[in-house]
């Protein structure tokens, strides 16, 4: 995956998101969201709008969220979404490996399986399981498609992440939509737009220190 990007991919990315939560009752409820990412490991993320002072800095293997502009929590955390369809263009590859194995990943484990109509590698789980920590990535273009494993909140329940509507860029590609799934039930959901690549950034803006005085989006 690196090899085939590491010189065709962003640096950076920004783009405004509808972010859906699904109901158990059949309701739903969107808002908007206003992301940017500087590769490798660092992603903000504006809940409503900016002034308002929601959101979250990852950086470095660090999770800061606010409310109000203020700390709410901070913890450590390894967004795999972000290093297995992000990152691991832009570091190097034994990075990503230490990363993913570091999260439980078995990567002498891979098959090959059909998906969305593409043949897809899957790695960490043999064939037929559904409930091992495991990621899928395309066997033709190499971009991660899906990540299935135990859900955060229940660990009984299968949490299963996918990548949609890829869109090649002047660089690089995107999936303009991620689908998550707890136990086959649609419980959230992210489309994209004003897709923005290699804009300049201020690495300011991902200092948790000046969540409040720095920001991307005018």
């Amino acid at each position: 995956m690196h090899d085939r990007y590491a010189a065709n991919w962003y640096d950076t990315v920004t783009f405004t998101q509808k972010s859906t939560t699904f109901q158990p009752d059949g309701t739903d409820s969107s808002e908007t969201w206003y992301e940017a990412a500087l590769l490798p490991g660092k992603l903000r993320i504006d809940i409503g709008p900016p002034a308002d002072g929601n959101g979250v800095i990852i950086a470095d293997g660090t999770l800061t969220a606010f409310k109000k502009g203020e700390v709410s929590s901070t913890r450590p955390l390894a967004h795999l979404l972000l290093i297995l369809g992000f990152d691991v263009y832009r570091q190097p590859a034994q990075t990503t490996i230490n990363q993913v194995k570091g999260q439980g990943f078995d990567l002498a484990k891979i098959h090959e399986e059909i998906w969305d109509r593409q043949v897809v590698y899957v790695v960490g789980a043999d064939k037929g399981d559904l409930k091992s920590k495991q990621f899928w990535i395309q066997k033709n273009n190499l971009l991660f498609v899906r990540l299935i494993e135990p859900d955060q909140h229940d660990n009984a329940k299968i949490a299963d992440t996918r990548f949609v509507d890829y869109r090649q860029l002047p660089v690089g590609w995107i999936a303009a939509g991620v689908e998550f799934y707890v136990d086959g039930k649609k419980v959230f959901s992210e489309s994209y737009s004003d897709i923005q690549v290699n804009p300049k950034l201020d690495a300011a803006i991902f200092d948790p220190k000046l969540f409040g005085s720095r920001h991307w989006e005018k």
